[in-house]
């Protein structure tokens, strides 16, 4: 949902949607939309930094899921989220689990359990238990930023940095032209494969052939990218930009009572689970 109304099929195909357009909550159950950008980066950050330094598989484990049961409550639930969720994040822990393992100096874990053996070379027990814990303490940090990342766009981000932290609106708004660059490109490079399409200017099959297409979409791209570059520059001079100190916002993005909240109940639900595991030891 946007600001002009419910997303459809054919608001999206239109070429004037905008892919950054602010995001209106969808229903009060999915709060994050309607949290501070700033707030959703502080609230997971000492969690993060803290997962750094630990060594057990518990620990990580229970913030994985904490910040399932957040994004699930939180933001909508999309096939996109179901696929990093319950697709990506599992199977990126096993991997890194199984690959950490086996690069695990064997003379500094538990001997006891012997998974497998192949030739001169074994599989210990503690091993696995090393590995998989590293996998899950990555897949836990990149599930505690996924609470910003899924229910923040660019645009709130950058305002929320110019009016709360008082960066310098040159910095965020030339990074938030630059930004909002990529989209722009995807959508000329779809209009390049079209037009070579329509003049059968595909160039057949095979490997070969798609790395030509690519090399005919480079010119007419870069082609595009210098015209919107200096459409933007002349649309920035127009409106005076840098020429003043600060600048009127027409978006505000104010920090309210409900992001302290957020921000003080995410705090004391990480400690309380960091008192509870403890995860670093007294020996």
């Amino acid at each position: 949902m946007t600001d002009t109304g419910p997303l459809t099929v054919a608001t999206a195909a239109h070429s004037s949607f905008d892919p950054y357009a602010r995001r209106v909550e969808a229903s009060a159950v999915r709060f994050l939309y309607g949290i501070n950008p700033l707030a959703k980066l502080a609230a997971p950050l000492p969690a993060m930094v803290l997962l750094v330094f630990v060594r057990d598989a518990a620990t990580p484990a229970a913030f994985l899921l904490l910040a399932y049961a957040v994004l699930l409550v939180g933001v909508d639930f999309t096939r996109r989220l179901a696929a990093i969720l319950f697709l990506a994040l599992p199977l990126s822990a096993l991997v890194i689990g199984f690959g950490f393992a086996l690069w695990t100096d064997a003379s500094r874990v538990d001997q006891s359990v012997v998974v497998w053996q192949v030739g001169n070379w074994t599989m210990y027990g503690g091993a696995l238990e090393v590995g998989f814990a590293t996998g899950l303490r990555l897949c836990a940090i990149v599930a505690l930023t996924l609470i910003a990342g899924l229910s923040t766009t660019g645009p709130d981000l950058v305002r929320a940095a110019v009016q709360q932290l008082r960066v310098p609106y040159r910095i965020g708004y030339t990074a938030l032209a630059a930004f909002r660059f990529v989209p722009r490109f995807g959508h000329e490079l779809d209009v390049i494969r079209q037009a070579h399409r329509v003049r059968g200017a595909h160039g057949g099959r095979g490997p070969f052939a798609a790395i030509a297409r690519w090399f005919g979409y480079v010119v007419p791209l870069m082609a595009g990218a210098i015209r919107h570059a200096e459409r933007v520059a002349l649309a920035m001079d127009a409106r005076a930009f840098g020429a003043y100190p600060d600048r009127t916002e027409r978006y505000l993005v104010p920090w309210r009572v409900r992001d302290t909240v957020f921000v003080v109940a995410f705090w004391a639900v990480s400690a309380a689970l960091f008192a509870a595991l403890f995860p670093w030891g007294l020996s």
